[in-house]
């Protein structure tokens, strides 16, 4: 199935590059353009119509018919999958006629084109995660629709562009989650946790927000931050006691503890272990510094121990002759000021 929906892809491209250079009869009026432009769009040719249009912006630029051309050319880049040239003409008519009556259609149009921008052909055929992939054109859509319920409230289309800000708020919250998970694998928790805030503070009201407390809780489980791991247990317990992290009241991590064992260690599963784990805040580096300090303190002679120097000092004392000879090194270099 899926070879015969690439097929079908390809096709439908191909006709579209091939019908993309239609040429208009010019010596069509401006009300046969505009009645055959229509009829494009009635059957669904939305190349043929793009030319039409086109042509009848270009030609009557001042006519009946202009304005809603206009109008009509982004809703057939639209149903074109030209994204990129509806989102313009829709800017292009919202600039020049920004008291027509039918401006809240043109940014309905630009928000849908935003909307659908992520799923293209390959989306309506395959099965895709949509909550894993860029949100950037979600985030236009959702600002963009944000624009027209603000300044057309009471707009035919208001409804519907406020239904499916809640599909991608939702959708934005979803893809945080998913980050901070993979900062989880990458045990970058302190880049899970800030992601798992930030779901919690902007994403209110959202089934992402359950997520965003179990990132939290996770995170700073791992580095033991114990005080606010048991904060923002509490609040998943409260708030979401049904959240598939939690079991039997306990807390359950979506990733098992990272093993950070070298490969001798699992191949001998622990029985021959190369290097026991560090402690806190310690490195291989500063316990090789430790050790050498040590290796070194013990192969001082025991007459040079600190302990041994005041003994030795009174059963030999240094007689005025040999004073000098005696003299350290420091001595020396301070010219015998601090001796």
């Amino acid at each position: 199935m899926q070879v015969k929906h690439l097929l079908l892809i390809a096709i439908l491209g191909l006709t579209a590059a091939c019908s993309s250079n239609d040429t208009v009869d010019e010596n069509l009026s401006e009300t046969e353009l505009y009645q055959q432009a229509q009829d494009d769009l009635d059957t669904s040719s939305y190349s043929s119509a793009v030319s039409k249009l086109k042509a009848l912006e270009s030609r009557y630029p001042f006519g009946r018919y202009a304005e809603q051309a206009q109008l009509n050319l982004i809703y057939a880049y639209y149903k074109n999958m030209e994204p990129e040239a509806a989102k313009s003409a829709a800017e292009r008519f919202i600039r020049l006629h920004p008291q027509d009556p039918n401006v809240d259609y043109a940014y309905y149009l630009k928000g849908l084109t935003s909307f659908d921008q992520d799923r293209g052909l390959m989306a309506r055929f395959l099965p895709l995660d949509m909550t894993k992939r860029d949100p950037g054109a979600a985030r236009d859509s959702f600002n963009e629709f944000a624009q027209l319920t603000s300044r057309y409230p009471n707009s035919r289309y208001s409804p519907d562009a406020k239904n499916r800000m809640v599909y991608l708020r939702n959708l934005l919250a979803a893809y945080e989650v998913h980050v901070g998970h993979y900062y989880i694998q990458r045990q970058a928790y302190v880049a899970a946790a800030n992601r798992g805030r930030y779901v919690v503070e902007n994403f209110q009201e959202t089934p992402a927000v359950a997520d965003g407390l179990a990132l939290m809780v996770e995170s700073y489980q791992r580095l033991g931050m114990t005080d606010l791991a048991a904060t923002s247990l509490d609040l998943l317990k409260q708030n979401y006691p049904d959240s598939p992290f939690l079991v039997d009241g306990q807390f359950v991590p979506s990733e098992a503890e990272a093993d950070n064992r070298s490969w001798l260690s699992k191949a001998t599963l622990g029985l021959l272990e190369s290097d026991a784990p560090l402690p806190p805040g310690q490195t291989r580096a500063s316990q090789d510094v430790i050790r050498q300090y040590e290796n070194a303190e013990e192969e001082i002679p025991d007459e040079l121990q600190p302990e041994n120097q005041s003994e030795a000092a009174t059963e030999d004392e240094p007689t005025s002759d040999d004073s000098n000879s005696d003299r350290s090194v420091w001595s020396y270099m301070t010219f015998g000021v601090f001796d």
